[in-house]
C-alpha cells in the first residue's frame, strides 16, 4: 500500500459496525471486500471465524475490533494470532460490557509487565 495507511476492520453487532462505518471506517478491498462484518443472529460461528482470519491475511488492515462476546466464540482464532499487526483489540457492545479479565492482548501484557514495572 503505498501512500495510503491502514485500515481498520470491524466485527460486531449491527449498532457497533454501524457507529463505526458512519465514523468512515468503511471501505471495500480491490477485491470489492468489506473490511466489515455485521453479526446477526443467523451468521455462522464459521462465517465468524472465516471473516476473521480474513481480515488477518489482508495486507491492508492494521487494527481489527471485535467485540468481546465474538471473541469469545473463535477465542482460539484470537489468541493463536501473535503477530503485531494487524493489532486485535476486543471492544465492547451494547448488550455485553467489556471484562478485561477475558481480553487477551490485556492478559499477554500483563505476562511481560510486573505492576512494579509500571511505578
Amino acid at each position: 500500500m503505498s501512500g495510503r495507511g491502514k485500515l481498520i476492520a470491524v466485527l460486531g453487532d449491527e449498532d457497533t459496525v454501524t457507529g463505526f462505518l458512519l465514523g468512515g471506517v468503511g471501505e471495500l478491498d480491490k477485491h470489492r471486500k468489506p473490511n466489515f462484518l455485521v453479526v446477526e443472529k443467523e451468521t455462522s460461528l464459521a462465517e465468524i471465524e472465516e471473516t476473521f482470519r480474513s481480515f488477518l491475511s489482508r495486507e491492508d488492515i492494521g487494527i481489527i475490533l471485535i467485540s468481546q462476546c465474538l471473541a469469545e466464540l473463535i477465542r482460539h482464532a484470537v489468541e493463536a494470532h501473535a503477530r503485531p499487526l494487524p493489532a486485535v483489540l476486543e471492544i465492547p457492545s451494547k448488550e455485553h460490557p467489556y471484562d478485561p479479565a477475558k481480553d487477551s492482548v490485556l492478559r499477554r501484557a500483563r505476562r511481560v509487565f510486573s505492576p512494579d514495572d509500571l511505578r
